[in-house]
């Protein structure tokens, strides 16, 4: 792989990371209003200036914006996003904890997507028009069409209050009951990565059978190949390349879908904190979350851009 390539790809994450980090900065300071008084206000009370002059002090608001810029990325530099204004929590901290949880749904969404969408599509592309390709376009475009909270709680209905196989909802540490907590897993990894699945199918589907119609698999074919290695070496890793590609933006949609997915099977990710700080209008706490997201939806980006380069090498030769 060419290095030049990559430190560039890298060196441009790293000024789309400045530049996310200077919309959210900037978007704190747009709100219409003062945050310190918005903050302190309840029941459509003004609150005491006094206060309100101590809150501002405390968040940094009565210095001159370029210097609160300045603190702001010295701070993320460091490490360091302040605390909660609710409970002088260090939001670092919280992000800590309830990250992993959040990255654990959205893996365990995403493999069950690969392993059910992938194989399916090439199936499908290989016995094309028939009867399970049939079926299994209709049921994507089903899942395609219904929302993930409809399907979060009709999960919940069937499988947990109806068949009574499943758990509704609920986190238990992988520690303390491994099988407590796969079973918690479950349901929720089937709803977030239900789209996903349909989305892979569609995709591994159309770029088999783009890859199938090529000259170089006639030309295999007529060598006399085995079909296994033409079908894995000539034409998946081909059409891979595209499904990458779809995978990647969509497992960073993923990011913003949890929100709804733990909600509903109260699994304790970064959604709740991210409601409670909206509610409450704890920016430090939003700042931080929203800030993580865009990092993460930016480093799946630049996956997804690596194994391009892996499986294609004239991607990183242009």
């Amino acid at each position: 792989m060419n290095a030049a390539w990559l430190a560039h790809r890298v060196a441009t994450a790293l000024v789309l990371a400045w530049i996310v980090a200077t919309i959210v900065f900037l978007a704190l300071h747009m709100v219409p209003g003062d945050p310190a008084e918005l903050l302190l206000s309840t029941g459509g009370i003004s609150p005491d200036p006094a206060s309100v002059a101590e809150l501002r002090e405390k968040l940094g608001l009565d210095r001159p914006i370029l210097v609160q810029y300045g603190a702001f990325l010295s701070g993320l530099l460091r490490a360091d996003l302040g605390n909660s204004l609710v409970d002088d929590y260090p939001v670092l901290s919280e992000i800590a904890l309830r990250l992993p949880r959040t990255l654990e749904l959205i893996f365990a969404g995403t493999l069950l997507a690969i392993v059910v969408g992938v194989p399916a599509g090439v199936y499908a592309a290989l016995h094309r028009g028939g009867t399970f390709d049939k079926v299994a376009s209709g049921v994507t475009a089903l899942l395609l069409a219904v929302p993930v909270f409809v399907v979060g709680t009709l999960l919940v209905l069937i499988f947990a209050q109806t068949l009574r196989l499943m758990p509704a909802g609920g986190f238990a540490p992988l520690t303390q009951d491994p099988v407590l907590h796969l079973k918690l897993l479950t349901l929720p990894a089937i709803a977030i990565g239900k789209g996903l699945a349909a989305v892979l199918f569609r995709m591994t589907r159309a770029a088999m059978l783009d890859a199938l119609a090529n000259d170089y698999v006639r030309t295999a074919r007529a060598k006399g190949l085995a079909p296994g290695r033409v079908l894995f070496v000539h034409v998946l890793r081909n059409a891979l390349n595209p499904v990458i590609t779809v995978l990647g933006l969509h497992m960073g949609t993923l990011l913003g879908g949890t929100v709804l997915v733990e909600y509903v099977f109260n699994w304790p990710g970064l959604s709740t904190p991210l409601l409670r700080a909206v509610e409450g209008r704890d920016y430090p706490m939003v700042v931080g979350i929203v800030l993580t997201i865009s990092v993460l939806f930016l480093l799946i980006n630049l996956i997804v851009e690596f194994l391009h380069a892996t499986l294609d090498p004239r991607v990183s030769a242009s």
